[in-house]
């Protein structure tokens, strides 16, 4: 499965060069270098999607060994997803690992899976989200920046159940190697030194422009093997369209910013009783929850409201969230900030991306 995926994003990209103004006999190079440079391979290239397919699981699972893991919270969460919503593909330029990304290696669990809809119309849901930092290689053997590699996890028992994935499942336990909970599905590359304030540096309205140009002909490419959505799955909040294959990076550097912006605080669970481990079975790490830094007003208890009519809410969602480029004086750049976000609502309720909510006033 991952090796078809990766043939699918190879073939796809050298379709599109073939079309360009590439140099003659360059394109296949220039494919690989766009797509596995950006992931971290170095050159010289494997010689096909096998090997490839090989290498990510490596680094998947190099990530569930050695990753600080993490679970977010509901609400947390939430704050992300809206976060997520409202960035463009230019503002990812803007990450700094260095600045931005605390802990180098790690896997960060959700409370729920989200469905994600492709620009083929393949659905996938994705149970978590894993990083590492690496090196990228781009098209000059010189050209080499630091980047951070993006996992994605689907939930094998996820929401997104179709015939042929049931088999495989099936076939799998049948032949005594049962897939796990956590299957690799994606590989992102994001370059990790741009914070932005380079005046030689493309502005990010352009790289915005640029992406959705080069997306805009990976789905043409692509579009013999698309297929209608259908209704299989769905995340509470409702499907994630991603014709442009940047939510995953979206999501992850929302996340990011929001943990260095305060908005959230991470917390260690208390500790369970020591029991003897079966041999073999690897030590359990310890898993820090993320939750939202502060208490959100429509959460509170009935008692909190002191007598005073208490509403309940049948969904949640973000309140007054927008993006700033804040400028910092004193590290002369660009950092990208959000206004808010306030999420209402209760923890176990759907969330709303949009403007109408529901609520019901009670004594």
């Amino acid at each position: 499965m991952v090796s078809s995926n990766i043939n699918n994003v190879l073939s796809d990209m050298h379709r599109v060069l073939l079309n360009s103004g590439a140099p003659e006999g360059a394109a296949w190079e220039l494919a690989c270098s766009m797509v596995l440079g950006k992931l971290g391979m170095r050159p010289p290239w494997p010689p096909g999607p096998d090997a490839v397919a090989k290498w990510q699981v490596e680094q998947d699972v190099l990530i569930l060994r050695s990753g600080e893991l993490t679970v977010i919270s509901p609400s947390a969460h939430a704050a992300v997803m809206a976060a997520a919503a409202t960035l463009e593909p230019g503002d990812l330029a803007l990450l700094s690992r260095d600045r931005d990304v605390v802990i180098p290696t790690g896997l960060r669990v959700l409370p729920e899976p989200v469905v994600c809809v492709n620009r083929t119309g393949s659905q996938s849901d994705t149970l978590a989200y894993g990083w590492q930092f690496t090196t990228q290689h781009q098209i000059h053997p010189t050209a080499q920046y630091p980047g951070v590699r993006i996992s994605t996890f689907m939930d094998r028992d996820g929401p997104v159940q179709t015939d042929d994935w049931r088999a495989a499942v099936a076939q799998a336990r049948t032949t005594g190697h049962p897939l796990p909970r956590l299957v690799p599905d994606g590989t992102y590359g994001m370059r990790g030194d741009r914070p932005g304030t380079d005046p030689s540096e493309p502005s990010t309205e352009l790289l915005t422009e640029k992406h959705k140009e080069l997306q805009a002909a990976l789905t043409q490419a692509s579009a013999w093997r698309s297929e209608p959505v259908a209704d299989i799955g769905e995340w509470s909040g409702g499907r994630v369209e991603d014709p442009d294959d940047d939510f995953a990076c979206r999501y992850i550097f929302a996340f990011w910013r929001l943990v260095a912006q305060g908005i959230t605080t991470t917390t260690s669970p208390p500790s369970a009783p020591q029991r003897p481990r079966p041999p073999g079975r690897p030590h359990d790490p310890d898993i820090r929850v993320v939750r939202l830094a502060r208490q959100i007003p429509a959460q509170r208890t009935a008692e909190a409201g002191q007598g005073k009519e208490v509403r309940s809410y049948h969904h949640r969602w973000p309140v007054r969230m927008h993006k700033v480029r804040q400028w910092y004086p004193s590290a002369q750049e660009h950092r990208l900030i959000w206004r808010g976000p306030y999420i209402k609502g209760p923890a176990d309720a759907p969330l709303m991306l949009g403007e109408k909510v529901y609520v019901a006033d009670s004594d």
